[in-house]
């Protein structure tokens, strides 16, 4: 069905799910890839937020309690009930024991006061492209900037569906981003970048398998992504963490760097591969979600 022909049915009903310490707002601004496209707003107690995907558009509804979110949900497009509300688990880590997260991150008083401003963020899981895009167009970018750019492109290049006389624009595929050229790239506002994503999506196009990377070793996926052009170790990070659920990933940027040495290095320079080791060896295979709460705490701090 070509998504012109995809129609919204209006009667479908809102479908219902609860979570434990999960708080949307946090989840979606904190610099992870849907704060890149999606529309997020709030209106009193209750978050709403909706999101396209290449496969349609979920809308989502949270109202939090002292003891759970309710999550009310429609989908559209090739979603069934079931794939959407796993779509829902999987991308906001509703599947994960928090509990058990935070007793393992909160090994300092300043992963404890991050925690207690940040209850409930979770790190989510996304799309490898989406994902592998949104962190090429991170790099020496700020998230307002990053958020025109892939929505621009998302505007240029996503798939045009129809549901029930609301026109939507999916998030572009890697074919077609494949056929754009680099100054098309750059009238997006994508800059320098423009050629990075050129080859990323050219090479996913030609075989670069992102399902493939699912199945390698942290090390050995995180090094296989830096072989293509313009993704070094940083994004190739963000990639493993946001995109696959590698919790094992620390990604290092400007922030992360500073928040670490003034907080557990005592003010020192450090190289970034000393930060890794560092995180490694203090969170194990939580350290994604630590760098999570060390970034967000730190920026809405501005800690150094």
């Amino acid at each position: 069905m070509h998504a012109n022909d995809r129609k919204r049915e209006d009667s479908i009903p809102a479908r219902e799910m609860h979570a434990s310490f999960f708080d949307l707002k946090s989840s979606i601004e904190s610099g992870q890839p849907l704060a890149f496209h999606c529309d997020y707003r709030e209106n009193g107690k209750l978050s709403n937020l909706s999101y396209a995907t290449a496969k349609g558009l979920m809308e989502m509804e949270c109202s939090r309690t002292e003891k759970a979110t309710l999550i009310r949900y429609r989908h559209f497009g090739e979603y069934t009930d079931s794939s959407a509300r796993e779509e829902i688990k999987r991308r906001f880590g509703l599947g994960e024991d928090m509990n058990k997260v935070y007793s393992r991150i909160n090994t300092d008083r300043f992963m404890d006061d991050a925690i207690m401003r940040l209850k409930g963020m979770r790190v989510t899981e996304n799309d490898p492209w989406e994902t592998m895009l949104s962190f090429i167009v991170s790099q020496f970018n700020n998230i307002k900037r990053i958020r025109g750019i892939v929505k621009s492109m998302k505007e240029r290049y996503g798939e045009s569906a129809d549901y029930g006389g609301r026109a939507v624009k999916l998030f572009p595929t890697y074919e077609r981003i494949s056929k754009a050229s680099v100054e098309e790239l750059m009238k997006c506002g994508a800059g320098f970048r423009a050629k990075y994503i050129k080859c990323a999506a050219e090479a996913c196009a030609e075989g670069f398998s992102l399902e493939e990377l699912r199945r390698m070793e942290y090390s050995d996926a995180r090094e296989e992504l830096m072989k293509l052009s313009g993704i070094g170790g940083k994004v190739a990070d963000c990639i493993l963490l946001f995109g696959y659920r590698r919790l094992e990933a620390f990604p290092v940027d400007v922030w992360i760097k500073r928040v670490v040495e003034i907080t557990y290095m005592n003010g020192r320079k450090s190289k970034d591969r000393e930060i890794i080791e560092f995180a490694s060896g203090k969170w194990g295979d939580m350290a994604g979600y630590a760098q999570q709460y060390i970034y967000w705490y730190g920026r809405m701090n501005r800690i150094g």
